[in-house]
């Protein structure tokens, strides 16, 4: 018989450093999960990509028990990187703050296609486009 879900968590970690001090400890602490099992788990999967921040789902179990998914990263974080900034524009609409190329765009909404609501390309590098737009980094070419 299947387990009976308890909750659902929803953190965002980055790969490879996940530690029990907040956010992750008091988030798993809470519903009484082993904060360091999951720290262990997370980081050996996760060491390939040190210090990407990554979102994951953790679902809890009435036992105590848990699973979790990691998800790819966020467009706004890919597309900083992409660009070479720190953080985004304070104010967007007014001031461009730096570019991306349409290249870029390409490959990022290839890799966020598993966790976007779509399953066309053309549509995918829309979302990411309306992603940059609202962070005051322009899309060339």
């Amino acid at each position: 018989m299947a387990k009976k879900i308890k909750t659902f968590i929803k953190l965002q970690c980055p790969g490879g450093q996940a530690n029990p001090a907040p956010p992750i400890g008091p988030a798993l602490g809470q519903h009484g999960l082993n904060i360091m099992e999951f720290c262990k788990k997370f980081n050996e999967q996760t060491k390939e990509r040190p210090g990407i921040i990554l979102p994951v789902v953790i679902t809890v179990f009435e036992d105590r028990s848990f699973t979790f998914i990691i998800k790819s990263p966020p467009v706004a974080i890919q597309l900083k990187r992409a660009a070479g900034l720190a953080k985004a524009s304070s104010e967007p609409g007014k001031v461009t703050i730096g570019t991306v190329r349409r290249l870029d765009v390409e490959q990022i909404a290839k890799e966020k296609m598993v966790d976007l609501n779509t399953t066309r390309l053309a549509q995918a590098m829309k979302i990411v486009e309306g992603t940059a737009r609202s962070m005051g980094i322009k899309v060339e070419g």
